[in-house]
């Protein structure tokens, strides 16, 4: 069962006014439909985006994300549900957009790439803009065969698109329970070339971690919970502002100013 992700933080509730990123963006897709002619033809992109998260933020609607994986999302190391990394997203992207967003936890702890193309016919159900799916991490574990892995997952991005449903890959983690077991990396890399093949963005979470170290933005016990394997809330609130500064991107918005109220930081 999906669990909406933590609630608007009562401190958001002063901040009425129209997100200036949201009137950026609306500006500039305005000026693209008046410059074009009448029959371009459209321009070839350049890049994987999220088209539909873009249309709904440029059209002021509200926006509906599932954030679907296994432990890593439904917050296992986290402190409490709020500190889990889709209930900060939700903040983040409500600090930054001022708009209805809802990030719903579709995590279930230990899944591995079988239990969870089981699930996907109920995470479409749920009708988001987009999928944000964490994998790769229980499939080594379990010793479920490479192949195997990668037909579930490219099956089930095939069945979130037809339902013209953006999606994101997010890969395994660093850490020391996949270390230590033989061949995790190639279902990582797995992840990476899927995203590659269909033209997926990625989250690049194992990099991601040892950029946050090598920047000195955390120490490693502030990055994982002590388990080996899962994050803690400080790994989980990076993970957090960066999936959020990716979906900007993606949907042709401007990364947000020091200013701007975002509200990812790890629990205090």
């Amino acid at each position: 069962m999906l669990k909406p992700a933590a609630q608007r933080d009562t401190s958001m509730q002063m901040y009425q006014f129209v997100s200036p990123f949201r009137l950026l963006f609306a500006g500039l897709v305005g000026m693209a439909l008046m410059s074009a002619p009448a029959h371009a033809k459209p321009a070839a992109p350049t890049g994987p985006t999220l088209p539909h998260v873009a249309g709904r933020i440029g059209h002021a609607a509200p926006l509906r994300i599932v954030a679907f994986g296994s432990s890593s999302t439904e917050g296992v190391g986290a402190s409490s549900p709020a500190a889990t990394y889709p209930s900060r997203l939700q903040v983040w992207l409500r600090g930054v957009l001022h708009d209805r967003v809802d990030v719903l936890n579709a995590g279930i702890g230990g899944e591995d790439s079988d239990d969870m193309a089981r699930r996907i016919p109920g995470v479409i159900a749920q009708k988001p803009d987009l999928i944000i799916w964490q994998t790769g991490s229980n499939d080594p574990l379990r010793d479920v065969p490479l192949q195997r892995f990668v037909d579930r997952t490219r099956d089930g991005i095939l069945a979130m698109r037809r339902a013209g449903i953006d999606v994101m890959l997010m890969e395994p983690q660093d850490c020391a329970v996949l270390r230590a077991h033989p061949g995790s990396l190639a279902y990582r890399d797995a992840v990476r070339q899927l995203a590659s093949d269909m033209g997926v963005p990625l989250v690049r979470r194992y990099d991601l971690m040892h950029a946050w170290i090598a920047a000195r933005l955390l120490t490693p016990a502030e990055l994982m919970s002590g388990d080996g394997l899962h994050m803690g809330d400080g790994g989980y609130a990076l993970l957090a502002a960066d999936v959020g500064k990716d979906i900007l991107s993606l949907s042709g918005l401007p990364a947000p100013t020091a200013g701007d109220a975002v509200m990812a930081d790890a629990p205090k």
